[in-house]
């Protein structure tokens, strides 16, 4: 999922492409894609782009006449700009914003189609998409730690929660997480001070980082590879591998339908996290430390170990 450093990417190039200019028309190609019915998408045609921000995750494009489209591309959602008038592409196209010198096509790969849009009248209307989540950079300290302290949860859900914190997924928690030294499974309420603190300055750190890189990596093209799985990423999507700052061999835990990375020396103290469903599988057969799963798939080198 496009998360806050690939979305201000995104806003990034879409700046000087549609900001003041009228939008021509807005092609649909998906019914399911359109997720409001107070305003038609007729209702944007020749009204001028007039703003453009993130909201958490998604993109909003503000026109003329207080009308907002609001687009989430979830986790498969990407954003393309072609020439004008170009056709949407098939099977994963969604949908076409045509400009005068260019247009905007939304597609989603795979076929559970979750990515949408809102289009709106007003900014209450606006308001109402708004997860609420804190802007990290652009909070102070002590509101963070209020944001975190909130519930008791683990790191990794309050990171990724969208309610407390804006613009944070899966990817990046778990390169902050990385950066802190914390491991994704302590609870928020007993963080200490100093490990608050180095959450805080890990997530300014890695969202302002990665922005900086990826608009530095693009430069003025349009962004063609949006993913969750950055080379020169330390945890996020390299289970198996060294850590770059211990070499110790990348750990991965998978819940729901989500995933934890992690560096056990570097973040657990050495203690390897468990799956739920493992766990109560194998019980106290599960390797506690990096050396007893290197023992046990030393014992059974056919097998395979999370």
């Amino acid at each position: 999922m496009p998360e806050l450093p690939d979305i201000e990417l995104y806003l990034g190039a879409l700046r000087p492409r549609v900001l003041q200019q009228p939008l021509a028309r807005l092609r649909l190609a998906s019914a399911f894609f359109l997720r409001s019915v107070a305003v038609a998408p007729a209702a944007l045609e020749g009204h001028h782009v007039i703003g453009l921000r993130r909201m958490g995750k998604r993109i909003v494009l503000a026109f003329e006449g207080d009308l907002f489209a609001v687009l989430h591309l979830m986790i498969a959602g990407r954003l393309r700009w072609l020439k004008a008038g170009a056709p949407i592409p098939g099977r994963i196209g969604l949908a076409a914003f045509d400009f005068p010198n260019g247009s905007l096509i939304v597609t989603e790969s795979g076929s559970r189609k979750r990515a949408s849009l809102h289009i709106v009248h007003g900014v209450e209307a606006l308001a109402a998409l708004d997860p609420g989540g804190l802007e990290v950079l652009d909070t102070p300290f002590e509101s963070f730690v209020d944001a975190i302290r909130r519930e008791n949860h683990t790191i990794k859900r309050a990171l990724t929660d969208p309610h407390l914190l804006s613009g944070i997924g899966n990817a990046y928690s778990d390169e902050i997480l990385h950066t802190a030294r914390l491991s994704p499974m302590a609870l928020t309420h007993a963080l200490t001070d100093e490990q608050l603190r180095a959450l805080h300055d890990a997530c300014v750190a890695v969202l302002s980082g990665w922005s900086d890189r990826l608009r530095e990596e693009t430069g003025d093209a349009f962004p063609e590879t949006v993913t969750a799985f950055r080379k020169g990423m330390s945890v996020h999507g390299r289970h198996g591998q060294p850590c770059p700052r211990c070499g110790a061999p990348v750990q991965r835990i998978v819940y729901a339908s989500n995933e934890a990375n992690y560096c056990a020396p570097c973040q657990t103290g050495g203690r390897l996290l468990a799956d739920r469903a493992l766990s109560r599988l194998l019980r106290n057969d599960w390797p506690k430390t990096l050396d007893e799963l290197e023992r046990r798939k030393a014992e059974y080198p056919g097998g395979r170990s999370r």
